[in-house]
């Protein structure tokens, strides 16, 4: 019958013989200081049974009964000058009876962190850009919205004065003195037909201030009718043709702009589709077309100022219908407080599009300008547009756009101005976009 063995009795505190954990530095149940006490000896672990203590060992082992096999001898370890086991390193100090390994390296106290992963860093800060300082005083910052936070000057947007000029063609556009913002856009650009002959192009729009975003009109407007030419005169369509269908696109893309949820609508119901109209003209080598819908204009000025010039195209306006209907002299009707009021335009409201368009065989060459009201309304008849457009006009055209946007100013500026130049006939030039 085997015995269990016992287990080991507690010490027990010096104070109050009340039993006391091994590693306790105070009694439980009095508090007496126990790192005073020495501490108990160690219970020894238990070997197997069949072994033999070695001699000076320390360690009480039973004595062998009498017939038992004798011991086997242990091989020396490392310290006696033998060899190490197999499996096991020289200098392991291991138990040769038991195979227990007693050398447990010292845990470190603190593990070290893992390093972080330079993929997963945040990018660097880009520098804040340097604050805008106000046109006006000089001295204000100008906050998100444009405006100065010293003494409240608008600040000017980037569509309030614009100049462009690609190849033959130029053209200029400015807010005027008294609007808030710049409701015109304009186009230009320039390509060769199939032929290899150059042509140039120009579109002009306005937009409607009466109507809802009308900027954004008039810039949808002028960039699908350009796109629309470049793409459609290099492979060959005539360029009337062309400009009929410039038109039509652009009506297409003003129309999309109203194309706005129902609920939208509803919290503005006073609110009207966004509108513009739209002029432009295309010269070649010996043909000027022009399309137009509305009543801005197109105008030619010969470079030879002894020969007349002449205007284009014919307003959608109150005051055309009155006098091509015989119902007012041309001075009347344009005297009238109505005369402005357009009868054509793009836009999802309006009533039927019907671009015009025309086509020039000038016989001397010249100066093409395209123009806004906000140009014409101080050079209104054919002979006003010729005195004021440089003599140079159709050699410098962004000199000439320049200095008939200036004459505008200088009237008073009372609208947006837009004005575009191009020569004819269109000198040879690289192919371009607008």
């Amino acid at each position: 019958m085997s015995q269990m063995p016992r287990q080991a009795a507690l010490p027990k505190c010096p104070s109050c013989a009340e039993p006391v954990e091994p590693g306790d530095l105070f009694c439980g149940a009095c508090g007496y200081d126990l790192s005073v006490v020495p501490a108990p000896p160690q219970d020894h672990p238990t070997l197997p049974l069949t072994g033999a203590a070695a001699p000076g060992d320390g360690t009480d082992r039973p004595a062998p009964w009498p017939g038992d096999p004798a011991p086997a001898t242990e091989p020396p370890g490392p310290g006696a000058g033998g060899a190490a086991p197999h499996g096991q390193e020289p200098g392991d100090d291991r138990s040769a009876g038991s195979g227990v390994r007693f050398d447990r390296p010292a845990e470190p106290e603190e593990y070290p962190l893992q390093a972080p992963d330079p993929r997963l860093a945040a990018p660097p800060a880009a520098p804040a850009a340097p604050a805008r300082l106000c046109v006006a005083c000089r001295t204000g910052r100008v906050d998100d919205d444009g405006y100065c936070e010293h003494c409240g000057h608008a600040q000017p947007r980037e569509r309030d004065h614009l100049e462009r000029e690609t190849g033959p063609v130029a053209a200029v556009s400015d807010r005027g003195l008294r609007h808030h913002r710049n409701e015109d856009a304009f186009a230009v650009g320039h390509t060769t037909l199939p032929d290899g002959t150059p042509a140039a192009l120009a579109i002009v729009c306005d937009g409607v201030s009466s109507a809802t975003r009308p900027d954004a009109a008039s810039l949808a407007a002028s960039r699908a009718a350009g796109d629309t030419l470049l793409a459609a005169l290099p492979r060959g369509t005539h360029p009337q043709a062309a400009m009929h269908e410039a038109i039509v696109a652009a009506a297409h893309a003003v129309n999309a702009l109203a194309d706005e949820p129902a609920t939208a609508r509803e919290h503005a119901p006073h609110q009207n589709a966004p509108a513009c109209t739209i002029v432009g003209a295309v010269v070649t080598s010996g043909l000027l077309v022009v399309g137009w819908v509305g009543d801005s204009r197109v105008y030619w000025v010969p470079t030879d100022r002894t020969a007349p010039p002449a205007r284009l195209t014919e307003d959608d306006s109150w005051a055309a219908q009155m006098v091509a209907a015989g119902l007012m002299s041309e001075a009347e009707a344009y005297a009238d407080e109505r005369a402005h009021a357009i009868t054509g335009w793009l836009g999802a409201d309006a009533y039927e599009l019907e671009p015009h368009t025309a086509c020039f065989r000038p016989d001397r060459p010249g100066a093409v300008v395209v123009c806004t009201d906000g140009l014409w309304n101080y050079a209104e008849t054919a002979q006003e547009m010729s005195e004021v457009v440089p003599p140079d006009a159709a050699t410098r055209p962004l000199h000439g756009a320049q200095v008939l946007v200036g004459h505008a100013l200088d009237g008073g500026g009372h609208d947006n101005v837009t004005v575009a130049v191009l020569p004819f006939p269109a000198p040879s030039q690289g192919a371009g976009s607008a």
